[in-house]
């Protein structure tokens, strides 16, 4: 079939086609070999045309084993030949104790197709592909058959999916039956679904990055706000004894502040009235007894206005205040996990508003009242629910609760967000992929505990920073540069790649391509991802539905993989239009 090399450029090798050999199948995508006496190197036909064809060099074959990358080139009297069965059955994968299947080479008969489990779990990987191309079958396929691997039994694995559109139920649900050791669990946002648990978040899990996400904050100035009232929460939910003494301490210089600022006597009694209201302990409260010499009063009755405008017991409440005062809170912070509410972090913000004057100063006011009524609409809204934890748990506690169900681990979590608008979804995205990874890096045995987010209609929430609010920093962009040494791995599944970070993008090792006809993703795809070809690209474009381009550390080559359907599938079939319109 094939003559002599016409000539070799720096990308291609030529090669002429015998005359009086009849080509009786389609070489065309089929790997070749090319053996001179010192290499074996493998190549891809990629044109046929005038007797002639081109070939791609994609690497070489020493010792039986098979290198990516090609160094050195043929030489002119190299022989070319057809690939044979051994040398297919390594570059589609070898079935060992590091390898799972993920699904046949149509070009080669149906030859199996397997991946390496370490290069493609053990980094970040992304699947692309246009609606109705089989993306979610795909994707639903690949984690079922991490279950129905032979070769690697996951007990340990932990698969959290972000579910956006709530089709992965049925998809997951066999998995008991395929290993009794197994379960699968699911949490959703909706308080009427009963395919799963409610989903809750314990408020005090969140740092003051998760709150502004929360609140939609769009200025900087708001964080101190944010974060002011955070540490507030915490103190004021603490019922030991420094606690409250340092309670007292900021009641007793948030009073202070208000008793000599230029305020009206009026505006001073109100304000301090707001303090002791809003945060009340047994030395700051309305009916809290001031002793003078000889006579007592009440808190209240301090501030009964004489003829001259004054405070008829300034002297005395002044005395009472200030015995408060201990500098060396100045530097408190609370510890560990306290439990608080959103209510509770209402009223720790209405006393940082107050007493730090933030409404008083025209340049913080409209930061103040923003903060403050966002959280009001949040605590009154529908989702204050996912916020209503009971059990006071910390990190590691709720996690394992998450995990675990009646001590038997569970594998895959899906947390179906079906009925959330983007907005709040992203937030909850966003929220638990940081807590697993602040989680992660405490581990001692860093990466012994690996957690894979999977993250459904990923344009919707791991985008390049163009929100209108501020997010502190992009955790998928963070645990896209350093999650994989913690054991925090992405899964970014989409049809529109164009839409999401192109630093997440950049960071994935491994690629699973269905059918992608915009331009603008093609192009995307060529420019973002690392040590990819337009030939590559190019060949997806004419795949069927459930076939896909594999391609990236876990493989030898890029090569199509058709995948078999997931067995139960995702609810992602279009709309049976005939039965449905029939009467």
């Amino acid at each position: 079939m094939f003559d002599r090399i016409s000539y070799i450029n720096e990308q291609n090798v030529c090669v002429n086609l015998r005359t009086d050999v009849e080509i009786k199948s389609n070489i065309l995508s089929a790997h070749v070999i090319l053996s001179d006496a010192e290499k074996n190197l493998l190549g891809e036909i990629i044109e046929i045309g005038n007797g002639k064809v081109n070939i791609k060099l994609l690497g070489e074959f020493q010792d039986g084993k098979f290198f990516g990358g090609i160094i050195r080139k043929p030489l002119l009297d190299a022989q070319i030949r057809m690939v044979n069965e051994q040398e297919i059955a390594i570059i589609l994968g070898e079935n060992n104790e590091n390898a799972m299947n993920l699904g046949k080479n149509p070009f080669y008969n149906g030859a199996p197709v397997y991946l390496n489990i370490n290069e493609f779990f053990g980094n970040h990987f992304a699947i692309f592909g246009n609606s109705g191309s089989g993306k979610s079958c795909g994707m639903a396929r690949l984690v079922q058959n991490v279950f129905l691997n032979q070769n690697v039994i996951p007990y340990n694995a932990n698969f959290i999916l972000f579910d956006v559109s709530g089709e992965y139920s049925n998809a997951f649900r066999i998995l008991p039956k395929i290993n009794a050791a197994y379960k699968y669990r699911v949490f959703t946002t909706s308080e009427t679904n009963n395919e799963g648990e409610q989903l809750r978040i314990p408020l005090w899990l969140l740092n003051a990055s998760d709150i502004a996400l929360l609140l939609m904050s769009n200025s900087h100035s708001q964080l101190p706000i944010i974060e002011r009232m955070l540490k507030l929460a915490k103190c004021f939910a603490e019922s030991s004894e420094i606690s409250e003494a340092y309670k007292d301490h900021l009641i007793a210089k948030a009073i202070i502040s208000v008793l000599f600022s230029d305020s009206t006597p009026a505006r001073k009694k109100n304000d301090i009235f707001s303090i002791v209201e809003t945060c009340s302990t047994k030395n700051f409260h309305l009916d809290a007894v001031i002793t003078g010499v000889g006579y007592t009063r009440k808190l209240r009755e301090c501030f009964n206005i004489d003829k001259f405008g004054t405070f008829t017991e300034s002297i005395l409440f002044t005395e009472y205040v200030t015995s408060f005062v201990n500098d060396k809170f100045d530097d408190y912070e609370p510890s560990g996990y306290t439990f608080y509410t959103l209510q509770d972090l209402e009223k720790a913000l209405d006393f940082t508003l107050i007493s730090d004057g933030w409404y008083k100063n025209e340049n913080t006011y409209a930061d103040a009242v923003t903060v403050k009524v966002r959280l009001h609409s949040l605590i009154t809204g529908p989702h204050s629910k996912i916020f209503d934890y009971h059990d006071h748990v910390d990190v590691n506690g709720y996690l394992t609760n998450m995990l675990f169900i009646n001590q038997e681990k569970c594998q895959i979590v899906n947390i179906n967000l079906d009925d959330m608008d983007d907005s709040i979804a992203a937030v909850i995205t966003k929220i638990f992929t940081r807590i697993i990874f602040d989680f992660s890096k405490t581990i001692p045995n860093r990466g012994s505990v690996p957690f894979h987010i999977l993250v459904e209609e990923a344009h919707r929430y791991i985008k390049n920073d163009t929100d209108n609010y501020l997010i502190g920093y992009n955790i998928f962009e963070r645990v896209a540069k350093e999650g994989r040494k913690y054991g925090v791995l992405l899964g970014v599944i989409s049809q529109r790649p164009v839409e999401l970070s192109d630093t997440v993008i950049s960071q994935c090792s491994n690629f699973l391509i269905f059918k992608t006809n915009h331009p603008r993703d093609e192009e995307y795809i060529k420019k973002m991802i690392p040590n990819i070809n337009t030939d590559v690209v190019d060949k997806q474009k004419s795949l069927q539905s459930g076939t896909c381009l594999a391609f990236g550390s876990a493989f030898k080559i890029p090569v199509i993989v058709k995948l078999d359907m997931p067995n139960p599938s995702p609810r992602s079939a279009n709309s049976d239009i005939i039965r449905y319109w029939g009467k």
